[in-house]
């Protein structure tokens, strides 16, 4: 059995919505101190729907899977939706990430999460703080 299912090594070697959004409407950074990786994701929402997703990741080929896979499953959703997005939703997409690389799929969720948050924070829109709050030590990931 490979390490890797050919969606992670697709998304590895020809990720998507790779670079940056100038005036973007949201901005998250979030990084693992343990492994070194950092994501950056931008967005554009347009009418409550994320219009545009660009992102920036130093790190292995999984967290560049993974940011890549999460920038595909919430463009063109609405805000609310991208915010349900979890690790395992990442994963799954995938088709698997080895247990040692579960969390890169975390640290999609949570770039996405302060891109939301930023964007929130920058139109004045009122929300729930707990939809924020740190949501994982990756001894406890969603998968």
């Amino acid at each position: 059995m490979a390490l890797y299912s050919e969606k992670v090594m697709d998304h590895f070697r020809n990720p998507r919505n790779v670079g940056v959004i100038e005036d973007a409407d949201g901005v998250g950074e979030v990084g693992n101190a343990r492994c070194g990786d950092i994501m950056k994701f931008y967005i554009k929402v347009e009418n409550d729907i994320i219009t545009d997703i660009k992102f920036e990741t130093f790190g292995c080929g999984s967290a560049i899977a993974s940011a890549s896979m999460a920038t595909e499953l919430i463009k063109g959703q609405p805000v609310e939706r991208a915010l349900e997005l979890t690790n395992r939703a990442v994963v799954e997409a995938l088709d698997g990430l080895p247990a040692h690389k579960i969390h890169c799929s975390v640290l999609a969720e949570e770039v996405i999460k302060a891109a939301l948050k930023d964007y929130y924070d920058k139109h004045g829109i009122a929300y729930d703080p707990a939809l924020f709050a740190e949501t994982h030590d990756c001894e406890h990931c969603d998968v």
